[in-house]
C-alpha cells in the first residue's frame, strides 16, 4: 500500500500534463476563430485535464520526499512546500482561462471578433499575470530541486527527475512555442511523470522493512 499511495499521484500528473495540450484546441485566438476554439467542449476539458496534472504534482512530490529523505533534507523539505505555493499562484489564473474564456467564447456569435478584447482584458490583468508569472517561477524552482534530488540515486529516479524538472522549468517558455512544441512539451513531462510513478512505487517498495523470519523455537 505504501508503494501504492507514492505512485497514484504520478500517474494522475501524467496523464493529465500529457493530453492536456493534445486535447486543447489550436486557433488564431486574434480571430473569430479563437472564440471558437474557446467556446468548444475541448476547451475545458483539456484545461480541467491542465489542473488535475497540477493538483497532483504537490501531493506525489511530498510522498516522494518521504521516501527520499526519512529525516528530511533541505531539498527535498523545499519540493512540497514550493509546489504547493506554485499551485496556489497559478491556479487562479488557470480558472479564468478555463471558465471565464469559455463563457466569453460562447457568447460571441459568428465572424464576432468584439469580445476579443475582452479576452485580453482577462489574460493580461496585471495582478492576474504576476501571480501566474511567480507561479511558473516557483514551479521551475520546484523542476531544479526535483533534478538535484533525484541525481544521486541514479537509474530510472534520476532520469524521471530530469524529465520532470527540464518539463517544469521549461512550462513558462512553451506557451510562446508552437502547437507541436507544446504538445511534445506535455508529453515529455507526462512521460516524466509516468516514469516517476514506477520508480517512486520501486524506492518505496524497497524501503519497506524486510520481515524477519521467526526464529526456530526449540521443541
Amino acid at each position: 500500500m505504501p508503494a501504492i499511495r507514492t505512485s497514484w499521484p504520478w500517474i494522475v500528473a501524467g496523464i493529465g500534463f500529457a493530453t492536456y495540450p493534445v486535447v486543447r484546441p489550436y486557433a488564431d485566438e486574434t480571430t473569430s476563430a479563437g472564440l471558437a476554439a474557446m467556446a468548444s467542449n475541448a476547451w475545458l476539458l483539456a484545461h480541467l485535464l491542465g489542473v488535475l496534472a497540477f493538483a497532483a504534482l504537490p501531493i506525489g512530490l511530498s510522498r516522494l520526499a518521504r521516501v527520499l529523505a526519512p529525516g528530511g533534507s533541505r531539498v527535498t523539505d523545499s519540493l512540497a512546500p514550493l509546489s504547493y505555493l506554485a499551485l496556489v499562484l497559478l491556479l487562479p489564473y488557470y480558472g479564468a482561462e478555463t471558465f471565464g474564456l469559455h463563457a466569453i467564447g460562447q457568447y460571441a456569435s459568428a465572424g464576432d471578433t468584439a469580445l476579443l478584447t475582452v479576452v485580453d482584458g482577462v489574460r493580461y490583468h496585471p495582478v492576474a499575470m504576476t501571480l501566474f508569472g511567480l507561479g511558473l517561477v516557483a514551479l521551475a524552482v520546484v523542476g531544479v530541486l526535483l533534478a538535484i534530488a533525484t541525481w544521486s540515486r541514479g537509474g530510472t529516479l534520476r532520469a524521471a527527475g530530469l524529465m520532470i524538472g527540464l518539463g517544469l522549468a521549461l512550462y513558462l517558455p512553451q506557451f510562446y512555442g508552437t502547437p507541436t512544441m507544446r504538445i511534445a512539451h506535455g508529453v515529455l513531462l507526462g512521460l516524466g511523470c509516468l516514469v516517476m510513478a514506477f520508480a517512486a512505487r520501486a524506492v518505496a517498495a524497497a524501503a519497506l522493512p524486510t520481515p524477519r523470519l521467526a526464529e526456530a523455537q526449540p521443541s
